[in-house]
């Protein structure tokens, strides 16, 4: 029997360390091998005023920032209130996220705002890479119907040869068809003429 550390009887250890087993859980907790950790009031209430400094830093910025416009702007001379309210627009625009990111895609296509005077309805409208493929196979098409009517592509050649061998058998076989009937005229006429002696001997 083995003896038992720390004085303990071995099932008075065995049943602490079922007892332990027992109540602790089993793999169903979070991370491998790591510790939950919980973040103290003190810690949540330095970030928290971290954070509000940081923004009153932001806000003075943008207060000095806009100081600074309006004082370049009050320089200008003053223009309609829809100038002023574009500007508006523009300012509540950077005051966001949209001020932070500039997209450059180059495969967008920046629609240009034009005046009435500006458009020309005469102006030919740009075609898609789509449609000038479309058209381009079109006009090769013509094309080649176009040539292969006069005979000039190899299939037209091709064509006008297979045809030609196929009017001479045609032709062959029309002659033979001819020549066998007259064969068999002159063949019916002989016997006509064999009978009509015959009978002739006979009387």
């Amino acid at each position: 029997m083995p003896v038992c550390p720390l004085f303990l009887s071995c099932s008075v250890q065995n049943a602490i360390i079922s007892v332990f087993f027992v109540i602790l859980p089993g793999k169903k907790g979070g991370h491998k091998g790591r510790m939950r950790t919980y973040t103290s009031p003190e810690e949540i209430d330095a970030q928290m005023k971290a954070e509000k400094e940081r923004r009153k830093q932001e806000q003075e910025e943008q207060e000095q920032e806009g100081a600074a416009q309006n004082d370049t702007a009050e320089e200008k001379l003053p223009g309609s209130g829809s100038e002023d309210s574009d500007d508006e627009d523009s300012q509540r625009r950077r005051a966001g996220v949209e001020g932070l990111i500039e997209i450059e895609n180059p495969n967008r296509v920046a629609q240009k705002s034009k005046k009435v005077t500006q458009i020309e309805l005469e102006e030919p409208r740009q075609l898609s890479r789509r449609e000038r493929e479309e058209i381009e196979k079109q006009k090769a098409k013509e094309r080649y119907m176009k040539m292969h009517l006069a005979g000039k592509t190899d299939q037209a050649k091709a064509d006008l040869a297979r045809l030609a061998i196929i009017r001479k058998q045609r032709e062959d076989a029309a002659r033979k068809k001819e020549e066998e009937k007259k064969a068999k005229e002159a063949a019916a006429a002989a016997a006509a003429a064999a009978r009509g002696i015959n009978s002739l001997s006979l009387k």
